[in-house]
């Protein structure tokens, strides 16, 4: 699939970019390119291959869910200047 100037100034104008001749020749050249490897793709035998979600059959070390840091809540809330019920109090930002 061939993109031409115009059709990448159309696209650029609908995106509001600036776009001088050099910079669209530019862009007509990637896009096609783009459009040609994913013509390419397509024409790919993919029957009986099954979809995966990542190409290495690998698991995420997770860490052990373990508290690392003490509770200081009763600390945090004395020094705040408004507290209720366990909540801190802001001033009302929307009407």
């Amino acid at each position: 699939m061939s993109v031409d100037t115009s059709e990448v100034r159309r696209i650029a104008h609908l995106s509001r970019l600036a776009m001088n001749d050099d910079q669209a020749r530019d862009f007509a050249g990637g896009l096609s390119d783009i459009f040609d490897f994913v013509e390419q793709l397509d024409g790919a035998a993919i029957e009986g291959v099954e979809p995966m979600a990542h190409p290495l059959d690998a698991e995420q070390r997770l860490r052990p869910d373990a508290v690392t840091e003490p509770d200081r809540r009763e600390v945090f809330q004395a020094i705040a200047p408004a507290v209720e019920g366990g909540l801190y109090l802001v001033p009302r930002v929307i009407e």
